[in-house]
Protein backbone atom coordinates (compact mmCIF):
# COMPACT_ATOMS: atom_id res chain seq x y z
CA UNK A 1 0.00 0.00 0.00
CA UNK A 2 2.56 1.90 0.78
CA UNK A 3 4.45 1.72 -2.88
CA UNK A 4 1.06 2.59 -4.26
CA UNK A 5 0.61 5.70 -2.15
CA UNK A 6 4.31 6.91 -3.47
CA UNK A 7 3.79 6.36 -7.31
CA UNK A 8 0.15 7.80 -7.25
CA UNK A 9 1.58 10.91 -5.16
CA UNK A 10 4.62 11.10 -7.54
CA UNK A 11 2.42 11.11 -10.22
CA UNK A 12 0.37 14.31 -8.87
CA UNK A 13 3.04 15.86 -7.70
CA UNK A 14 3.91 15.81 -11.24
CA UNK A 15 0.91 16.74 -12.76
CA UNK A 16 0.34 19.69 -10.78
CA UNK A 17 3.66 21.27 -11.77
CA UNK A 18 2.51 21.36 -15.09
CA UNK A 19 4.31 18.00 -16.23
CA UNK A 20 2.88 16.51 -19.60
CA UNK A 21 0.29 13.41 -18.42
CA UNK A 22 1.95 10.78 -19.79
CA UNK A 23 5.45 11.91 -18.84
CA UNK A 24 4.11 11.73 -15.14
CA UNK A 25 2.40 8.64 -15.36
CA UNK A 26 5.69 7.28 -16.55
CA UNK A 27 7.97 8.90 -13.77
CA UNK A 28 5.31 8.61 -11.02
CA UNK A 29 5.88 4.43 -12.39
CA UNK A 30 9.59 4.61 -12.57
CA UNK A 31 9.81 5.90 -9.29
CA UNK A 32 7.50 3.14 -8.40
CA UNK A 33 9.82 0.38 -9.66
CA UNK A 34 13.13 1.64 -7.49
CA UNK A 35 11.56 2.24 -4.84
CA UNK A 36 10.67 -1.78 -5.39
CA UNK A 37 13.88 -2.54 -6.37
CA UNK A 38 13.71 -3.67 -9.50
CA UNK A 39 17.51 -3.40 -11.27
CA UNK A 40 16.48 -4.31 -15.06
CA UNK A 41 13.93 -1.13 -15.40
CA UNK A 42 15.54 -0.70 -19.22
CA UNK A 43 13.88 -4.34 -19.75
CA UNK A 44 10.63 -4.03 -17.50
CA UNK A 45 9.69 -0.28 -18.86
CA UNK A 46 9.76 -0.70 -22.52
CA UNK A 47 8.29 -4.29 -22.57
CA UNK A 48 5.38 -3.29 -20.26
CA UNK A 49 5.29 -0.35 -22.32
CA UNK A 50 4.35 -2.25 -25.73
CA UNK A 51 2.81 -5.18 -23.38
CA UNK A 52 0.07 -2.28 -22.68
CA UNK A 53 0.10 -1.06 -26.09
CA UNK A 54 -0.66 -3.86 -28.15
CA UNK A 55 -3.75 -4.98 -26.68
CA UNK A 56 -5.83 -6.08 -29.72
CA UNK A 57 -9.10 -4.68 -28.43
CA UNK A 58 -7.93 -1.71 -28.48
CA UNK A 59 -7.49 -1.74 -32.44
CA UNK A 60 -10.74 0.07 -32.69
CA UNK A 61 -9.92 3.25 -30.72
CA UNK A 62 -7.65 4.38 -34.15
CA UNK A 63 -10.54 3.79 -36.32
CA UNK A 64 -13.16 5.41 -34.36
CA UNK A 65 -11.21 8.57 -34.05
CA UNK A 66 -10.50 8.84 -37.72
CA UNK A 67 -14.27 8.19 -38.30
CA UNK A 68 -15.30 10.71 -36.58
CA UNK A 69 -12.50 13.37 -38.02
CA UNK A 70 -13.96 12.29 -41.32
CA UNK A 71 -17.64 13.25 -40.44
CA UNK A 72 -16.39 16.45 -39.02
CA UNK A 73 -14.51 17.24 -42.62
CA UNK A 74 -17.34 16.68 -44.59
CA UNK A 75 -19.32 18.70 -42.80
CA UNK A 76 -21.88 15.91 -41.49
CA UNK A 77 -21.93 18.56 -37.66
CA UNK A 78 -23.69 20.86 -40.49
CA UNK A 79 -26.33 18.38 -41.26
CA UNK A 80 -26.76 16.92 -37.88
CA UNK A 81 -27.23 20.82 -36.76
CA UNK A 82 -29.66 21.56 -39.27
CA UNK A 83 -31.86 18.84 -39.05
CA UNK A 84 -32.45 19.30 -35.25
CA UNK A 85 -33.55 22.94 -36.17
CA UNK A 86 -35.71 22.44 -38.66
CA UNK A 87 -37.33 19.40 -35.62
CA UNK A 88 -37.41 21.31 -32.66
CA UNK A 89 -36.17 24.93 -33.50
CA UNK A 90 -39.93 26.56 -33.84
CA UNK A 91 -40.86 25.72 -29.83
CA UNK A 92 -39.37 28.56 -27.01
CA UNK A 93 -35.73 28.05 -26.20
CA UNK A 94 -35.87 26.26 -29.46
CA UNK A 95 -32.26 26.61 -30.13
CA UNK A 96 -31.19 25.37 -25.98
CA UNK A 97 -32.81 21.81 -27.49
CA UNK A 98 -31.10 21.79 -30.59
CA UNK A 99 -28.16 21.71 -29.19
CA UNK A 100 -28.72 19.10 -26.38
CA UNK A 101 -30.77 16.82 -28.91
CA UNK A 102 -27.49 17.58 -32.14
CA UNK A 103 -24.95 17.28 -29.24
CA UNK A 104 -26.79 13.50 -28.17
CA UNK A 105 -26.94 12.67 -32.12
CA UNK A 106 -23.22 13.66 -32.91
CA UNK A 107 -22.37 11.92 -29.73
CA UNK A 108 -22.94 8.58 -31.98
CA UNK A 109 -21.09 9.99 -35.10
CA UNK A 110 -18.04 10.94 -32.66
CA UNK A 111 -17.88 9.10 -29.23
CA UNK A 112 -15.77 12.17 -27.35
CA UNK A 113 -16.78 15.21 -25.27
CA UNK A 114 -13.76 17.34 -26.57
CA UNK A 115 -14.88 16.29 -30.29
CA UNK A 116 -18.29 17.86 -29.57
CA UNK A 117 -17.23 20.71 -28.29
CA UNK A 118 -14.78 21.39 -31.55
CA UNK A 119 -17.29 20.13 -33.96
CA UNK A 120 -20.37 21.39 -32.79
CA UNK A 121 -19.19 24.12 -30.36
CA UNK A 122 -18.80 27.05 -32.44
CA UNK A 123 -22.07 26.54 -34.88
CA UNK A 124 -24.07 25.96 -31.87
CA UNK A 125 -22.33 29.25 -29.78
CA UNK A 126 -22.52 30.77 -32.61
CA UNK A 127 -25.69 30.40 -33.61
CA UNK A 128 -27.30 30.81 -30.26
CA UNK A 129 -25.58 34.26 -30.21
CA UNK A 130 -26.90 35.59 -33.06
CA UNK A 131 -30.85 34.86 -31.91
CA UNK A 132 -29.88 36.46 -28.85
CA UNK A 133 -28.82 34.12 -26.34
CA UNK A 134 -26.71 35.35 -23.78
CA UNK A 135 -22.71 34.16 -25.07
CA UNK A 136 -22.18 32.25 -21.31
CA UNK A 137 -24.75 30.49 -21.55
CA UNK A 138 -24.61 29.38 -25.05
CA UNK A 139 -21.03 28.51 -24.57
CA UNK A 140 -21.91 27.00 -20.99
CA UNK A 141 -24.50 24.70 -22.75
CA UNK A 142 -23.10 23.32 -25.63
CA UNK A 143 -20.03 22.33 -22.49
CA UNK A 144 -22.34 20.65 -20.19
CA UNK A 145 -24.18 18.67 -23.62
CA UNK A 146 -20.81 17.59 -24.36
CA UNK A 147 -21.14 15.40 -21.40
CA UNK A 148 -23.35 12.84 -23.71
CA UNK A 149 -20.16 11.98 -26.11
CA UNK A 150 -17.93 9.29 -24.52
CA UNK A 151 -21.55 7.26 -22.88
CA UNK A 152 -23.56 6.96 -25.90
CA UNK A 153 -22.02 4.46 -28.39
CA UNK A 154 -19.94 4.68 -29.81
CA UNK A 155 -17.57 5.93 -27.38
CA UNK A 156 -13.57 5.53 -27.16
CA UNK A 157 -14.25 5.94 -23.27
CA UNK A 158 -16.26 2.51 -23.26
CA UNK A 159 -13.60 1.07 -25.30
CA UNK A 160 -10.59 1.05 -23.02
CA UNK A 161 -13.02 -0.13 -19.93
CA UNK A 162 -13.81 -3.00 -21.30
CA UNK A 163 -10.37 -3.91 -22.04
CA UNK A 164 -9.47 -2.99 -18.61
CA UNK A 165 -12.55 -4.51 -16.80
CA UNK A 166 -13.25 -7.18 -19.28
CA UNK A 167 -16.20 -6.80 -20.46
CA UNK A 168 -17.94 -6.85 -23.99
CA UNK A 169 -17.77 -3.73 -25.83
CA UNK A 170 -20.95 -4.13 -27.75
CA UNK A 171 -22.63 -5.00 -24.01
CA UNK A 172 -20.90 -1.59 -22.66
CA UNK A 173 -22.16 0.25 -25.53
CA UNK A 174 -25.79 -0.86 -25.16
CA UNK A 175 -25.56 0.07 -21.54
CA UNK A 176 -24.95 3.55 -22.68
CA UNK A 177 -27.68 4.09 -24.59
CA UNK A 178 -30.20 4.80 -21.72
CA UNK A 179 -27.93 6.68 -19.59
CA UNK A 180 -27.21 8.90 -22.88
CA UNK A 181 -30.70 9.34 -23.47
CA UNK A 182 -31.79 10.81 -19.78
CA UNK A 183 -28.85 13.05 -19.68
CA UNK A 184 -30.74 14.51 -22.76
CA UNK A 185 -34.01 14.72 -21.33
CA UNK A 186 -32.61 16.09 -18.07
CA UNK A 187 -30.63 18.70 -20.12
CA UNK A 188 -34.07 19.84 -21.72
CA UNK A 189 -35.72 19.54 -18.84
CA UNK A 190 -33.58 22.25 -17.12
CA UNK A 191 -34.08 24.39 -20.05
CA UNK A 192 -37.79 23.93 -20.34
CA UNK A 193 -38.18 25.34 -15.99
CA UNK A 194 -35.16 27.71 -16.89
CA UNK A 195 -37.21 29.58 -20.30
CA UNK A 196 -40.11 29.78 -17.61
CA UNK A 197 -38.55 33.02 -16.41
CA UNK A 198 -35.92 33.54 -18.84
CA UNK A 199 -37.03 35.15 -21.88
CA UNK A 200 -35.50 32.93 -24.40
CA UNK A 201 -36.37 32.89 -28.54
CA UNK A 202 -38.28 30.82 -30.38
CA UNK A 203 -37.36 30.16 -34.68
CA UNK A 204 -39.57 30.24 -37.62
CA UNK A 205 -41.48 26.98 -38.06
CA UNK A 206 -40.02 24.96 -40.59
CA UNK A 207 -41.73 24.07 -43.65
CA UNK A 208 -42.77 20.48 -44.26
CA UNK A 209 -40.32 20.92 -47.34
CA UNK A 210 -37.75 22.60 -45.11
CA UNK A 211 -37.89 19.51 -42.58
CA UNK A 212 -38.06 16.79 -45.89
CA UNK A 213 -34.92 18.48 -46.93
CA UNK A 214 -32.94 18.56 -43.35
CA UNK A 215 -34.16 15.06 -42.72
CA UNK A 216 -32.34 13.51 -46.24
CA UNK A 217 -29.16 15.37 -45.87
CA UNK A 218 -28.96 14.34 -42.12
CA UNK A 219 -30.17 10.76 -42.94
CA UNK A 220 -26.80 8.85 -43.25
CA UNK A 221 -25.88 10.95 -40.03
CA UNK A 222 -28.48 9.36 -38.06
CA UNK A 223 -28.12 5.89 -39.28
CA UNK A 224 -24.39 5.50 -38.71
CA UNK A 225 -24.97 4.85 -35.17
CA UNK A 226 -27.29 2.01 -35.82
CA UNK A 227 -24.94 0.70 -38.46
CA UNK A 228 -21.95 0.49 -36.15
CA UNK A 229 -24.00 -0.76 -32.83
CA UNK A 230 -25.88 -3.48 -35.24
CA UNK A 231 -22.94 -4.82 -36.67
CA UNK A 232 -21.27 -5.10 -33.28
CA UNK A 233 -23.97 -6.63 -31.34
CA UNK A 234 -25.37 -9.09 -33.97
CA UNK A 235 -21.88 -10.69 -34.61
CA UNK A 236 -21.49 -9.25 -38.00
CA UNK A 237 -18.31 -7.30 -36.88
CA UNK A 238 -15.93 -6.77 -34.08
CA UNK A 239 -15.60 -3.58 -32.49
CA UNK A 240 -12.79 -2.86 -34.51
CA UNK A 241 -14.37 -4.11 -37.77
CA UNK A 242 -17.28 -1.69 -37.05
CA UNK A 243 -14.78 1.03 -36.75
CA UNK A 244 -13.58 0.01 -40.34
CA UNK A 245 -16.81 0.39 -41.56
CA UNK A 246 -17.37 3.47 -39.96
CA UNK A 247 -14.31 4.89 -42.12
CA UNK A 248 -15.74 3.62 -44.96
CA UNK A 249 -19.21 4.87 -44.82
CA UNK A 250 -18.26 8.41 -43.57
CA UNK A 251 -15.27 8.42 -47.25
CA UNK A 252 -18.70 7.40 -49.20
CA UNK A 253 -21.37 9.92 -47.44
CA UNK A 254 -18.35 12.61 -48.68
CA UNK A 255 -18.29 11.06 -51.91
CA UNK A 256 -22.00 11.21 -52.40
CA UNK A 257 -22.51 14.92 -50.84
CA UNK A 258 -19.33 15.88 -52.80
CA UNK A 259 -18.13 17.07 -49.68
CA UNK A 260 -14.46 15.12 -49.38
CA UNK A 261 -11.89 16.39 -50.32
CA UNK A 262 -7.66 14.78 -50.47
CA UNK A 263 -6.74 17.95 -48.43
CA UNK A 264 -9.62 17.03 -46.17
CA UNK A 265 -8.75 13.56 -46.10
CA UNK A 266 -5.00 14.40 -45.49
CA UNK A 267 -5.83 16.46 -42.40
CA UNK A 268 -8.53 13.58 -41.32
CA UNK A 269 -5.88 11.12 -41.16
CA UNK A 270 -3.20 13.35 -39.68
CA UNK A 271 -5.24 14.83 -36.63
CA UNK A 272 -6.28 11.24 -36.12
CA UNK A 273 -2.56 9.94 -36.08
CA UNK A 274 -1.57 12.21 -33.64
CA UNK A 275 -4.44 11.82 -31.17
CA UNK A 276 -4.81 7.82 -31.63
CA UNK A 277 -0.90 8.23 -30.49
CA UNK A 278 -1.49 10.12 -27.91
CA UNK A 279 -4.05 7.84 -26.52
CA UNK A 280 -2.16 4.68 -27.11
CA UNK A 281 1.21 5.95 -25.58
CA UNK A 282 -0.92 7.05 -22.49
CA UNK A 283 -2.16 2.95 -22.15
CA UNK A 284 1.04 2.02 -22.71
CA UNK A 285 2.99 3.95 -20.15
CA UNK A 286 -0.03 3.49 -17.54
CA UNK A 287 0.81 -0.33 -18.24
CA UNK A 288 4.14 -0.04 -16.52
CA UNK A 289 2.10 1.21 -12.55
CA UNK A 290 -1.10 -1.41 -13.64
CA UNK A 291 1.57 -3.97 -13.85
CA UNK A 292 3.94 -2.84 -11.13
CA UNK A 293 0.38 -2.26 -8.75
CA UNK A 294 -0.11 -5.88 -9.65
CA UNK A 295 2.91 -7.47 -9.11
CA UNK A 296 3.00 -5.80 -5.73
CA UNK A 297 -0.45 -6.83 -4.91
CA UNK A 298 -1.40 -3.11 -4.48
CA UNK A 299 -5.21 -3.42 -5.29
CA UNK A 300 -5.83 -6.42 -2.88
CA UNK A 301 -4.31 -4.32 -0.30
CA UNK A 302 -6.29 -1.50 -1.36
CA UNK A 303 -9.63 -3.51 -1.52
CA UNK A 304 -8.83 -4.33 1.81
CA UNK A 305 -8.69 -1.42 3.31
CA UNK A 306 -12.00 -0.08 1.63
CA UNK A 307 -13.60 -2.70 2.57
CA UNK A 308 -12.87 -2.17 6.28
CA UNK A 309 -13.42 1.45 6.35
CA UNK A 310 -16.54 1.30 4.35
CA UNK A 311 -19.60 -1.50 4.96
CA UNK A 312 -22.22 -0.01 2.38
CA UNK A 313 -22.07 -0.41 -1.12
CA UNK A 314 -23.84 3.02 -1.63
CA UNK A 315 -21.13 4.79 0.80
CA UNK A 316 -18.66 2.94 -1.56
CA UNK A 317 -20.02 4.65 -4.63
CA UNK A 318 -20.60 7.68 -2.73
CA UNK A 319 -17.00 8.07 -2.69
CA UNK A 320 -15.81 6.42 -6.13
CA UNK A 321 -17.84 9.76 -7.30
CA UNK A 322 -16.48 12.44 -5.53
CA UNK A 323 -13.06 10.33 -6.24
CA UNK A 324 -13.51 10.52 -9.53
CA UNK A 325 -14.92 13.77 -10.48
CA UNK A 326 -12.08 15.45 -8.47
CA UNK A 327 -9.57 13.52 -10.88
CA UNK A 328 -11.34 13.97 -13.81
CA UNK A 329 -10.74 17.88 -13.35
CA UNK A 330 -7.41 17.67 -14.03
CA UNK A 331 -6.73 14.15 -16.03
CA UNK A 332 -8.06 12.84 -18.40
CA UNK A 333 -10.51 9.79 -18.40
CA UNK A 334 -8.24 7.31 -20.09
CA UNK A 335 -5.36 7.36 -17.92
CA UNK A 336 -7.60 8.01 -15.06
CA UNK A 337 -9.44 4.86 -16.06
CA UNK A 338 -5.92 2.49 -16.37
CA UNK A 339 -4.33 4.06 -13.04
CA UNK A 340 -7.31 4.10 -10.72
CA UNK A 341 -9.71 0.91 -11.88
CA UNK A 342 -7.13 -1.75 -10.79
CA UNK A 343 -7.81 -0.42 -7.82
CA UNK A 344 -11.45 0.47 -7.59
CA UNK A 345 -12.60 -2.84 -8.99
CA UNK A 346 -11.70 -5.64 -6.90
CA UNK A 347 -13.66 -3.67 -4.10
CA UNK A 348 -16.72 -2.93 -6.59
CA UNK A 349 -16.68 -6.64 -7.16
CA UNK A 350 -16.53 -7.81 -3.46
CA UNK A 351 -19.15 -4.89 -2.93
CA UNK A 352 -20.94 -7.20 -5.83
CA UNK A 353 -21.55 -4.30 -8.35
CA UNK A 354 -22.09 -4.83 -11.55
CA UNK A 355 -18.94 -3.86 -13.48
CA UNK A 356 -21.10 -2.74 -16.69
CA UNK A 357 -22.53 -0.49 -14.07
CA UNK A 358 -20.05 0.46 -12.75
CA UNK A 359 -18.50 1.24 -15.68
CA UNK A 360 -21.02 3.64 -16.84
CA UNK A 361 -20.74 5.78 -13.32
CA UNK A 362 -17.39 6.42 -13.24
CA UNK A 363 -17.40 7.20 -16.77
CA UNK A 364 -19.96 10.11 -16.38
CA UNK A 365 -18.28 10.92 -12.83
CA UNK A 366 -15.08 11.55 -14.99
CA UNK A 367 -16.79 13.31 -17.60
CA UNK A 368 -18.38 16.02 -15.28
CA UNK A 369 -14.99 16.71 -14.14
CA UNK A 370 -14.03 17.72 -17.68
CA UNK A 371 -17.19 20.66 -17.04
CA UNK A 372 -16.40 21.15 -13.47
CA UNK A 373 -14.30 24.66 -12.45
CA UNK A 374 -11.64 25.49 -12.01
CA UNK A 375 -9.46 22.86 -13.87
CA UNK A 376 -12.32 21.28 -16.15
CA UNK A 377 -10.26 21.21 -19.78
CA UNK A 378 -13.99 21.33 -21.46
CA UNK A 379 -14.29 24.63 -20.34
CA UNK A 380 -10.50 26.13 -21.10
CA UNK A 381 -11.44 24.68 -24.85
CA UNK A 382 -14.71 25.99 -24.99
CA UNK A 383 -13.27 29.49 -23.93
CA UNK A 384 -10.76 29.21 -26.77
CA UNK A 385 -12.97 27.98 -29.00
CA UNK A 386 -16.14 30.74 -27.93
CA UNK A 387 -14.75 33.47 -27.15
CA UNK A 388 -16.18 33.73 -23.53
CA UNK A 389 -14.09 34.52 -20.59
CA UNK A 390 -13.08 31.38 -18.40
CA UNK A 391 -14.13 33.05 -15.43
CA UNK A 392 -17.62 33.82 -16.75
CA UNK A 393 -17.76 30.48 -18.84
CA UNK A 394 -16.86 28.98 -14.73
CA UNK A 395 -20.18 30.30 -13.03
CA UNK A 396 -22.52 29.77 -15.71
CA UNK A 397 -21.70 25.67 -16.23
CA UNK A 398 -22.43 25.26 -12.11
CA UNK A 399 -26.12 25.36 -12.43
CA UNK A 400 -26.02 23.46 -15.30
CA UNK A 401 -23.95 20.59 -13.81
CA UNK A 402 -27.04 19.60 -11.40
CA UNK A 403 -28.98 17.56 -14.70
CA UNK A 404 -25.82 14.81 -15.07
CA UNK A 405 -25.18 14.72 -11.07
CA UNK A 406 -29.03 13.87 -11.28
CA UNK A 407 -28.38 11.19 -13.68
CA UNK A 408 -25.38 9.87 -11.86
CA UNK A 409 -27.22 9.35 -8.94
CA UNK A 410 -30.10 7.56 -10.66
CA UNK A 411 -26.73 5.07 -12.11
CA UNK A 412 -25.01 4.54 -9.33
CA UNK A 413 -28.43 3.76 -7.05
CA UNK A 414 -30.70 1.98 -9.75
CA UNK A 415 -28.72 -0.75 -12.00
CA UNK A 416 -31.32 -2.01 -14.05
CA UNK A 417 -31.17 1.63 -15.90
CA UNK A 418 -27.65 0.57 -17.85
CA UNK A 419 -28.08 -3.14 -17.37
CA UNK A 420 -32.22 -3.42 -18.68
CA UNK A 421 -31.03 -3.34 -22.33
CA UNK A 422 -27.66 -5.24 -22.51
CA UNK A 423 -29.24 -7.55 -20.58
CA UNK A 424 -32.63 -7.72 -23.01
CA UNK A 425 -30.69 -8.12 -26.56
CA UNK A 426 -27.30 -10.20 -25.15
CA UNK A 427 -28.95 -12.13 -22.22
CA UNK A 428 -27.65 -11.45 -18.39
CA UNK A 429 -23.99 -12.23 -17.78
Amino acid sequence: MILGLIVIGGFVLLMLIGVPVTVAIGAGAIIGLYWAGFGDMGIVVPQQILDGAAKPALLAIPFFVLAGNLMNTIGLTDRIFNFCLALIGHFRAGLAYVNVVASLLFAGVSGAATADIAGLGQLEVKAMRERGYSPQFSAALTVATSLVGPIVPPSISLIVYAWLANQSVARLFLAGIIPGILVAISFILYIRVVSIWTPMPREKRASISDIRRATLEGLPALIAPAIILSAIIFGFATATEAGVIACGYSLLIGLFYRTVTWKGVRDALTESAVLSSLIMMIIGVSQIMGWLFAFEQVPQAFASGILEAISKPWVFMAFTIVLLVIIGCFMEATPAKIILLPLLLPAADAFGIDRVQFGMVITLALLLGIATPPLGVGLYLMSAVSGVRFEKLAISILPLLIPPIVVLILLATVPEITLWLPNLIMGPQ
